[in-house]
């Protein structure tokens, strides 16, 4: 039964709530947090950790997403990133961060993003990324938005491409947008059916995100196997629901998606979709309550963007922040210089930090063992609370 609140004649709203409003529950047994696993697998693909990142160039060099591959993770490159756009993208970057931390004007570096995306995607260079990750020995996963989908993936699919994820800041089983017809009817509204582009597709796809139980089961009917819940919203670094007044604490819109899966599982008669969470997840401890709430694995923003490894040096900003004419995030400094760690200490320790920034994975052992289970699909069964 739905929680309704009426704030007005007529106006009813549901109640709903973030990872930071519930609890862990533990329960009468516990274990060795040696004895639980958090391996995870998608399609014929299998990871040691549930664990991706926000596909933001802030995080997923090239460089940095193989070593994400080889901790056990899945990394994914922006295909419409600054790899993609540009040569020497670290100069890039460098610029950025500069513009960030010494410019009085805080809309200086998010210009400066754009002006640095409105660069076109070379072909060339998009290929030699993908390559790059392809040759080191990990999967391979790249991000396109709906609206390029068609146009790049041939060639993503040419350079090596293993796992494809559609994803912007909402996504629906049937984008519409406008193309150039190339005669006197000018511009066409036509539709990217996902349905019939994963169909043609011998790659799982990964697509979203979504926030409610309705689109998440549309989505989930195109065939996608994983439905991404959430934006990569992070407090400080993610306006979206400032500029588009959109947004769904995120304990309660995983608990929807989890459903639409469990719908969908009864529906097709056994097929599974993976739902993975992208936004507000800053400690371990939310990492954990985002499985409980029935993800299958997260993406991990933040909490990456503090490692030596990631491309933004300490500073985070979301793929939103990008667009051209409509940003919707900035740029969030999240570990100054001297207090970045190795990617490796961030996910797998060790870790003298009491506020869950480091051993990501070690703490969501420990939660499942004082929980007294012993992988991930157990742990979604976990008992919660709300706080009054």
């Amino acid at each position: 039964m739905r929680d309704l609140v009426e704030f007005g004649m007529g106006r009813t709203a549901r109640r709903t709530y973030e990872l930071e409003d519930i609890s862990i529950v533990p329960s009468r047994r516990t274990r060795s947090s040696k004895h639980t696993s958090t391996a995870w697998q998608i399609d014929a693909y299998r990871f040691e950790m549930p664990f991706l990142n926000h596909p933001t160039d802030a995080l997923g060099s090239p460089e940095s997403v193989i070593a994400l591959g080889r901790l056990g993770s899945l990394g994914v490159l922006n295909g419409e990133g600054l790899w993609a756009r540009h040569d020497d993208v670290e100069a890039k970057i460098g610029e950025l961060i500069d513009i960030a931390e010494n410019d009085p004007d805080p809309a200086a570096a998010v210009r400066r993003l754009q002006q640095l995306h409105a660069a076109p995607i070379r072909s060339d260079l998009l290929a030699a990324a993908v390559s790059t990750v392809r040759e080191a020995g990990v999967t391979t996963a790249v991000r396109v938005s709906p609206q390029h989908a068609p146009e790049l993936t041939p060639a993503l699919l040419e350079a090596g491409l293993e796992i494809l994820v559609v994803h912007g800041t909402i996504i629906s089983a049937e984008h519409v947008t406008l193309v150039d017809t190339g005669s006197e009817d000018g511009l066409l509204a036509e539709p990217l059916n996902l349905k019939t582009f994963i169909s043609d597709l011998d790659i799982p796809v990964i697509a979203g995100g979504v926030h409610d139980h309705r689109t998440a089961l549309h989505l989930m009917r195109t065939g996608a196997a994983g439905v991404i819940v959430g934006y990569g919203s992070a407090e400080g670094a993610t306006t979206t629901n400032e500029v588009l007044g959109i947004g769904v604490p995120m304990a309660t819109a995983i608990a929807d998606a989890a459903a639409a899966r469990r719908d969908y599982l009864d529906e097709t008669g056994g097929r599974y979709v993976h739902v993975i969470a992208d936004g507000d997840l800053h400690t371990s401890g939310d990492v954990a309550k985002a499985i409980a709430c029935g993800a299958d694995a997260v993406s991990l923003g933040t909490l990456l963007a503090a490692s030596e490894e990631a491309p933004g040096r300490g500073w985070y900003w979301p793929s939103a922040a990008a667009h051209p004419d409509t940003p919707r995030g900035a740029l969030l400094q999240v570990a100054p210089a001297e207090g970045r760690a190795s990617l490796q200490r961030v996910l797998t320790g060790p870790s003298d930090d009491p506020d869950g920034l480091l051993n990501v994975v070690g703490a969501l052992r420990r939660s499942m063992a004082k929980a007294g289970y012993a992988d991930l699909k157990e742990f979604q069964k976990v008992g919660l609370s709300v706080r009054g």
